[in-house]
C-alpha cells in the first residue's frame, strides 16, 4: 500500500508528518510523493490563518477527484478546532484531530478494509492530559532533526486559534527526549531543533524548564548544534539568557514572536508585552551573545482589527529599528463568523467596497514591511560578516547525514556560522575555500546556488539568464 502526505503550517505539524510517516512506514506503507498515485492520500492540516483551512479542502477535493478510490484523511489543527465544519468535508473519509495520532492508522485501516464507510474521531482536548510521543529516528528530507518537545498552549491572544485546537501545554518527558537526541546523533545528525507550540512554556506543568533542556542537550555526544523554535520574550529571563549563552553549542539565533510594533496593538491583541519589553529582552540578548553573533527573525501581522495608518506606521518603524534577519508578514486573517464562535477578536464591519479598499491597504502594508526589512537587514557590512566568522578560513566544508552528503558555506548566515562563530571547529574545509561571505541581502534561493572557492564566485541565477538573453546559446553550432 503506498501513503502520500501533504503538510501545512509550522515546525511542529513537518515534525508530525514525519513521524506519521515512519509510523505507516513500520506497519508494511510505502511513502511516495503527492505526484505519484497512492492508495491513501493525508493532509496534515493548519488553521492559523482561513488560507490553511482552504488549502486543506482544495488539496483533499482534487485527491479525491483524481483518485476516486483512495482514502483521503484529514487530520490536524483544523478539525481539531473546527470539528462540525471539518466533518461536513464529504471529501475526506477519515477525519481527525491533533490528538491521538496513533488512531489514524487503525482508522484508515477500518476504510480500506471495508469495515467503516467513513470515520469521524476528533477527541477533544482535556485538563490533564498527557504529551503524545511521536518518536522519529529519520528526516528523509533534512540534514537536521525536528524534536518535539511540548504541545499546547496556555495563552488566550485575541487573534490566535491554537489553544483551541492544540489544547492545554503538555511538556514531553526529559528523558524522552535527550533519548530521542542519542538515536539521532547514532544516525549522524549533528544540528537539532527543539520544536514545540509554546516552546518557553516546556517545563511549567512538570517542574523542569527548557533552559535546563538546552543544557542536558548539548551534553549528549554527536550533538555539535542546537536550534530553538519560536520564543515568546516575556518568557525570557535574565537567569535563562545567561545560562543559555553559556552553552556553546546553541545556535544564537533567535525567532522572537513580536506580531506587532504598536503598543496599543499588542494590547489590542492581549500580548502581554510591550515594544519597549521586547527591545530589552533582544538587546539582553546581543550583549549576552555578541551582538555580531546573534540575529532575530520574527512574525508580524498587518491589518488587525482596529489598526489605523498611525498604528501601522508605529509597527513599520519599530520592526525596521529591530534589524531583524528576517520578518514573516502577513495580513490579518478574517475568518466568516458564526455568531461570534469561529473567531476571537472583533471584525472589520462596513460596506463591500470598504471592506475591499481596506484589504487594498492591508495589501500595500504587507508589501511595504517586505520592501523594508530586507534593506534594513542588509546593511551589515562585509567586515561584521568576518567578524560573525572568527576571521579564519575554511568556508567550504560537507556534512554527511544518513547517506547523504550536503555542502556546507561555513562563512555565511546559514546552520554552520552560528556554530563557527561559536568556537567550533571547521568541518573539513576545502582547501581552495577562503572568507567569503555571501553578499547582504542576498535572496535565499540565490544564496544555495552560491559557489564560494579562491578567486571566483559562480552563480547559477546567472547562468540561467545567460541562456535565456542569448537564444544563439541553446544552438550546438553556438558551442
Amino acid at each position: 500500500m503506498r501513503v502520500t502526505f501533504y503538510t501545512l503550517g509550522c515546525k511542529v505539524n513537518q515534525n508530525e508528518t514525519g513521524a506519521l510517516a515512519q509510523l505507516f512506514e513500520e506497519n508494511g506503507y510505502t511513502v511516495v510523493s503527492n505526484e505519484e498515485g497512492a492508495d491513501v492520500y493525508i493532509v496534515n492540516s493548519c488553521t492559523v490563518t482561513n488560507f490553511g483551512d482552504q488549502k486543506s479542502r482544495k488539496w483533499l477535493r482534487r485527491a479525491k477527484r483524481e483518485n476516486p478510490g483512495a482514502v483521503t484523511v484529514l487530520t490536524g489543527c483544523y478539525p481539531q478546532a473546527f470539528p462540525d465544519e471539518a466533518a461536513e468535508i464529504a471529501e475526506a473519509d477519515v477525519v481527525t484531530g491533533s490528538g491521538n495520532r496513533h488512531a489514524i492508522l487503525t482508522d484508515v485501516q477500518k476504510v480500506l478494509n471495508g469495515e467503516e464507510e467513513r470515520v469521524v474521531d476528533i477527541r477533544p482536548h482535556e485538563k490533564g492530559e498527557r504529551f503524545e510521543e511521536l518518536p522519529m529516528d529519520k528526516f528523509a528530507e533534512h540534514t537536521r532533526a525536528f524534536v518535539k518537545v511540548e504541545d499546547g498552549c496556555n495563552r488566550r491572544c485575541a487573534y490566535c486559534v491554537i489553544p483551541r485546537a492544540r489544547g492545554p501545554v503538555r511538556s514531553r518527558d526529559e528523558a524522552s527526549v535527550l533519548e530521542e537526541l542519542r538515536r539521532l546523533a547514532d544516525a549522524g545528525y549533528k544540528e537539532v531543533v527543539l520544536t514545540a507550540i509554546s516552546l518557553p512554556s516546556y517545563g511549567t506543568d512538570s517542574g523542569t524548564s527548557l533552559v535546563e533542556l538546552i543544557e542536558k542537550a548539548a551534553e549528549v555526544p554527536g550533538i555539535e548544534r542546537i536550534r530553538l523554535g519560536s520564543l515568546d520574550p516575556d518568557m525570557l529571563h535574565d537567569d535563562d539568557i545567561r545560562r543559555m549563552a553559556a552553552v556553546k553549542k546553541l545556535c544564537p539565533q533567535f525567532h522572537l514572536s513580536l506580531q506587532s510594533g504598536c503598543d496599543k496593538t499588542l494590547r489590542a491583541m492581549r500580548r502581554p508585552y510591550t515594544t519597549a519589553q521586547y527591545a530589552d529582552i533582544a538587546a539582553k540578548l546581543r550583549a549576552a551573545f555578541g551582538a555580531d553573533n546573534v540575529s532575530f527573525t520574527t512574525d508580524v501581522i498587518v491589518g488587525f482589527p482596529g489598526e489605523t495608518e498611525d498604528d501601522f506606521e508605529a509597527s513599520m518603524a519599530f520592526v525596521t529599528g529591530m534589524r531583524f534577519l528576517k520578518v514573516h508578514v502577513f495580513p490579518y486573517s478574517r475568518r466568516s463568523c458564526g455568531g461570534g464562535t469561529r473567531c476571537r477578536s472583533s471584525r472589520y464591519a462596513g460596506p463591500q467596497s470598504q471592506r475591499a479598499a481596506g484589504n487594498a491597504t492591508v495589501r500595500h502594508n504587507v508589501h511595504r514591511l517586505h520592501e523594508a526589512v530586507p534593506a534594513c537587514a542588509g546593511q551589515r557590512t562585509r567586515a561584521q560578516d568576518r567578524r560573525r566568522c572568527g576571521g579564519h578560513a575554511g568556508g567550504l566544508g560537507r556534512e554527511t547525514v544518513q547517506g547523504r552528503d550536503r555542502l556546507i558555506c561555513i562563512d555565511c548566515c546559514n546552520a554552520v556560522i552560528h556554530a563557527r562563530c561559536r568556537g567550533n571547529a571547521c568541518i573539513e574545509p576545502r582547501a581552495d575555500a577562503c572568507i567569503r561571505s555571501c553578499r547582504p541581502g542576498m535572496p535565499r534561493h540565490r544564496k544555495r546556488y552560491c559557489i564560494h572557492s579562491a578567486g571566483k564566485s559562480l552563480d547559477f541565477t546567472e547562468i540561467f539568464l545567460f541562456f535565456v538573453a542569448c537564444p544563439l546559446a541553446k544552438s550546438m553550432d553556438f558551442w
